[in-house]
């Protein structure tokens, strides 16, 4: 099985420079650099690479969105702000693997023209933080970023900014508003990031995986990478497997894998031989699917054909003693805790949930909280600014309507 974001997961001191370049690291980089901005673009758009982060964007297409003058400011941006619960893959490759996403930053940079970058990580990521600054010490000190990188002329350079525990700085533009210092909350769209991002400037802005993705891309060649998975959804991705499995971990597998496959070959199955009840495929924000429905395919379009989404490939198995009533309070604690209160339909409908459902657990509940609860996540649902607050409906909406009968067991 082709391995691209693991390739060297398992090799002893692979986050240093000298392990990362004696197993052809920076080769990739090397030829871009002889190659035009404009060839590498089209490489990108025609391996088919999409957003790993949860959106599934086509990144060409991103990077073709950028203003055509080379003479204007452009920035970009890694978003590692991982904080969806039940997600731990971009924590992996930048503590172990860190100059795969320094040599795919830099070659994007040159890509799209920016000489400046960020990596956004998330606050409590602190260690991780710190070995990032000594990975790209590293490569500044072997001309791999910084002033004319490999002497082509083109230099880029990388800054380390910590975030400070808010899930919605995941959003871009959010992120960006921390990184300029201002509250982390989203900005109405448009003006999109690619005309008006970073400090008023031209900006892109990737997640972890999806940029780790670029260095086989460009030095394999784009069908490389396209003739893995299936259409629409090429490649390969990380999917964290967490909850009631016998080998909880971090797997790569090709788009378009079941994910009957991922639970019980990768992770062994169930644990202690129990049936499986549930599992979130997703990370928290994507809704859950019953044990009939783990036949799907993990890729971005056979999860929306059933109502879930693939987002950031975080999986949550959950077995038959699971209350599923439990999992939804704990949903609703986590979204009405991390709204950043700017949008009122988001940040009073889910502390109104969150109220419902701690009245139903305790047993003081009515039929009609059930309803309310559908109501109020029909009316968050595209009435907010960003897609936190579909984030937080969607995955409650789908609790309850697909175990309906363990709410009402709970009510009056």
């Amino acid at each position: 099985m082709q391995k691209i974001l693991f390739k060297n997961i398992d090799v002893p001191d692979a986050r240093s420079l000298d392990t990362y370049k004696s197993r052809g690291g920076y080769a990739a980089l090397k030829k871009a650099l002889s190659l035009p901005p404009e060839k590498l673009i089209s490489m990108v758009e025609e391996s088919g690479l999409r957003g790993r982060g949860g959106a599934g964007f086509p990144a060409g297409i991103k990077w073709k969105f950028l203003p055509k003058d080379r003479n204007r400011t452009i920035y970009l941006i890694c978003n590692a702000d991982e904080g969806e619960p039940g997600t731990f893959k971009d924590r992996h490759i930048m503590e172990f693997d860190p100059h795969l996403l320094i040599e795919g930053m830099t070659i994007t940079a040159y890509a799209i023209g920016a000489h400046h970058g960020f990596i956004y990580i998330r606050g409590e990521y602190n260690w991780i933080a710190k070995l990032l600054m000594s990975a790209i010490i590293e490569a500044v000190t072997e001309g791999f970023v910084g002033y004319n990188i490999l002497n082509s002329g083109f230099s880029f350079y990388i800054d380390v900014f910590r975030g400070a525990g808010s899930y919605v700085c995941g959003e871009e533009t959010a992120l960006m508003e921390s990184i300029e210092g201002k509250a982390g909350r989203p900005r109405l769209k448009p003006p999109f990031p690619a005309t008006f991002g970073l400090y008023g400037e031209s900006t892109v802005i990737h997640n972890v995986s999806t940029l780790s993705c670029v260095p086989f891309i460009i030095e394999k060649g784009p069908e490389a990478f396209s003739k893995i998975g299936k259409p629409r959804s090429h490649g390969t991705k990380l999917f964290g497997i967490s909850g009631h499995v016998n080998k909880p971990g971090l797997y790569e597998y090709p788009m378009g894998t079941p994910l009957r496959k991922l639970i019980y070959e990768a992770a062994g199955g169930v644990r202690g031989g129990k049936r499986l009840k549930a599992v979130i495929p997703g990370g928290l924000s994507s809704p859950i699917l019953t044990a009939d429905e783990i036949d799907v395919e993990m890729d971005f379009d056979s999860l929306l054909s059933i109502g879930s989404m693939l987002g950031s490939g975080g999986i949550i198995v959950m077995d038959e003693d699971t209350s599923i009533p439990m999992i939804a309070q704990k949903t609703a604690k986590f979204f009405a805790h991390e709204s950043c209160g700017q949008c009122t339909p988001c940040r009073e409908g889910t502390n109104m949930i969150k109220f419902l459902i701690d009245r139903i657990i305790a047993g003081k509940g009515g039929h009609t909280d059930l309803e309310q609860i559908l109501r109020l996540c029909r009316y968050i649902k595209g009435s907010t600014i960003c897609a936190f607050g579909a984030a937080a409906a969607m995955p409650l909406n789908a609790m309850i309507k697909k175990f309906r009968g363990e709410f009402e067991a709970l009510v009056r």
